[in-house]
C-alpha cells in the first residue's frame, strides 16, 4: 500500500551520519559496523531501497542545524549563519539525489497529484523499482538557521513548504522540547510570513506555551509531523489530549513516531532495551487508537516515523529490521478492525488531505 511518512531526516543521515542512501542497507551497516561515534552504527533502517520496498513513494524530508547559544550544552551551530550553511548543504544533496533520479521534490498540487498516481500505478503493476523516484516535500525542523525572516522566502523559492518553530532546548523563535515559555517577537513575525506563504506549520518539538501561542497567530494549515500521545508516554515531548483534538479541529494531523522512548512509558536510555520492554508494532496502533477515540475519526493520525533519526533498532520496535516493516501495520489496524478507508487514511491520505489543502 503507497505510504507516506510525514518525517524523515534524509540529509541528516547523509551529510552528518555520512551515510550513502543509494547503498542496500546491508552495505550501510557493514561499512559503519566497526564505528562508535554514535550508539546507531550499523543498526539503521534507512536506505532509498527499503523506502521503495516499503512502498514509501513520498515523505516530508527534513533541513536541520540548530544553532546554540554559548550558555547551551545542546549540539548545534554557534552562529544562525553556520547553521543556514549546514541547511544549504542538506539541499544541496537533495539536488545531487535528484539529479540522479533517486528524489523528486513536490512543491505544488498538481505535482503532488501526478507523482501519487506514478506511485498507486506502479503499486498496482508491481512495477515499484530503482528506476522510480521518491517523492519529497522540504521541511525545516527548527527554525533557528533562519538568520532573519527574509531567509523564509528565500527557501520558500528553493521549495521549503513546512516549517516547526523550535527543536530542542531554548530558541530564536521559539523554545522546544524540554524548554518552558512562549513565542519571541521574531517567532510571531514569522508565522504571519508563513501565513502569507501557504506554508504548513510543524507544531512538533514545541513548549505547551508556544503551542498555543503559535496556533492563536497561525491560520494556515498544520500538522505535527512526528508526535505521540501524552496520556499513553507522558512526556512534555508528547501531545496532550487538548492538543490532539485542536490540532484534528484545525484540519490537521499527527504522524505517529517509532523512536522506542516515546512509544513504551519508562523507557531509559542506555538500560531500556525494545526487547526488554517488549516493544513490537502493535505499541504505535495503541497511539492511533487514542487518537482517534479522542477525535472521535481517523482523520488525523498518520505516520511519521522518524526513523535512522538518530536512532536505529537499538531504539525502535523489534519487528523493524528496515523502515520496509511499516507495511506490517496494515495487517496489525485490520486485526484492530479498521476499515479500508482507515487504512489508506493513516497510510497516506490524510496527510495529502492536509497538503492539498495548504496549496489550494
Amino acid at each position: 500500500m503507497f505510504l507516506f511518512d510525514a518525517h524523515l531526516d534524509l540529509a541528516m543521515n547523509a551529510m552528518e551520519w555520512n551515510r550513502d542512501l543509494r547503498q542496500p542497507l546491508k552495505s550501510i551497516r557493514q561499512r559503519e559496523a566497526d564505528w562508535t561515534d554514535k550508539p546507531d552504527r550499523g543498526r539503521g533502517v534507512l536506505s532509498f531501497s527499503e523506502m521503495r520496498s516499503g512502498q514509501i513513494g513520498l515523505c516530508v524530508a527534513t533541513q536541520i542545524a540548530r544553532y546554540v547559544k554559548p550558555e547551551s550544552h545542546l549540539s548545534g551551530w554557534h552562529s544562525p549563519e553556520q547553521a543556514w550553511a549546514q541547511t544549504q548543504g542538506q539541499l544541496a544533496w537533495y539536488r545531487a539525489m535528484e539529479s540522479q533520479g533517486h528524489l523528486i521534490q513536490i512543491k505544488n498540487t498538481q505535482q503532488l497529484n501526478s507523482h501519487v498516481a506514478l506511485w498507486e500505478k506502479a503499486i498496482l503493476q508491481d512495477q515499484v523499482d530503482d528506476s522510480l523516484p521518491i517523492g519529497y516535500i522540504l521541511s525545516l525542523e527548527g527554525a533557528d538557521s533562519m538568520v532573519d525572516i527574509s531567509y523564509l522566502e528565500k527557501s520558500y523559492s528553493q521549495g521549503l513548504r513546512a516549517l516547526s518553530l523550535g527543536h530542542y532546548g531554548p530558541g530564536t523563535y521559539a523554545p522546544g522540547t524540554g524548554a518552558v515559555g512562549g513565542l519571541s517577537p521574531r517567532g510571531k513575525d514569522l508565522l504571519k510570513e508563513m501565513d502569507r506563504l501557504g506554508m504548513v506549520l510543524d507544531l512538533t518539538h514545541l513548549s505547551d506555551q508556544a503551542f498555543w501561542e503559535a496556533l492563536d497567530i497561525f491560520q494556515g494549515q498544520v500538522w505535527a509531523s512526528h508526535c505521540n500521545c501524552r496520556t499513553l508516554v507522558p512526556h512534555q515531548r508528547q501531545l496532550s489530549d487538548e492538543q490532539i483534538r485542536i490540532i484534528c479541529d484545525r484540519g490537521g494531523v499527527i504522524g505517529l513516531v517509532f523512536d522506542a522512548w516515546m512509544m513504551h512509558p519508562g523507557w531509559k536510555r542506555g538500560e531500556t532495551t525494545p526487547k526488554s520492554a517488549k516493544l513490537k508494532l502493535n505499541r504505535i496502533v495503541d497511539h492511533a487508537d487514542h487518537i482517534c477515540q479522542t477525535t472521535g475519526s481517523s482523520s488525523c493520525v498518520g505516520i511519521g516515523s522518524d526513523l535512522d533519526g538518530g536512532y536505529g533498532t537499538e531504539q525502535c520496535p523489534q519487528d523493524i529490521e528496515s523502515i520496509a516493516d511499516l507495511q506490517n501495520l496494515e495487517k496489525l489496524m485490520e486485526s484492530k478492525g479498521y476499515s479500508t478507508k482507515d487504512i489508506i487514511g493513516f497510510f497516506s491520505k490524510n496527510f495529502l488531505n492536509v497538503l492539498e489543502k495548504a496549496w489550494s
